[in-house]
């Protein structure tokens, strides 16, 4: 055989075994971010109308607290699905949940938040997509941890399941907690004048 014909042949194939890889070597939850580590980006996101919360922006996030900011849409059947583990999320991380409303209609998402629970401290609109371009968004749901300087230490990608919020999100939270402790000056807190 000639090496001209088993060239393209083994070009084929190898190809074939990267697009396998890409598509079933991993978890798709796990897409990396050119965010991780970094500030979180900078905006300001309207409120949300009717929700009994208010909006949030960059300085939200700069405030000495780890926080969890979830992408979501009222016409996103997945965010349904996860957002009964949102509400579990609040009450176990005690961490605030900041919702960031995706190409959404007010009363659209108002009234998703009324029917099913909202378990946003915060929620901000972003009607015409460019904040959540600005996170690294593919689609929603995603969901971000922030530690309390503003970084971002986590991105998942997809809706929450019982296995990523027990062995990715809360872990997240608490490493993040634990980082920021770290760099708490040993007298806040410990009776100093």
């Amino acid at each position: 055989m000639k090496i001209s014909t088993l060239l393209p042949v083994a070009g084929f194939f190898g190809l074939a075994a990267l697009f396998f890889f890409a598509i079933f070597g991993g978890d798709p939850s796990e897409v990396p971010s050119a965010l991780l580590g970094k500030p979180v980006p900078e905006f300001t996101l309207p409120p949300v109308a009717d929700t009994g919360v208010p909006s949030f922006s960059t300085v939200n996030l700069k405030q000495g607290e780890v926080t969890v900011v979830n992408v979501w849409a009222s016409w996103c059947v997945p965010c349904r699905k996860e957002h009964p583990l949102l509400e579990a999320l609040a009450q176990e991380s005690g961490a605030p949940i900041f919702g960031l409303n995706y190409k959404d209609s007010g009363d659209a998402a108002q009234r998703f938040l009324a029917t099913l629970g909202n378990p946003f401290t915060r929620v901000g609109a972003d009607l015409d997509g460019r904040v959540s371009i600005d996170w690294g968004v593919y689609g929603v749901p995603e969901t971000f941890v922030v530690d309390g300087e503003g970084k971002i230490v986590l991105k998942h990608v997809g809706a929450i399941d019982p296995k990523s919020l027990t062995e990715k999100i809360l872990p997240a939270i608490e490493h993040a907690r634990s980082a920021d402790l770290s760099t708490v000056s040993p007298l806040i807190g410990a009776g100093a004048p």
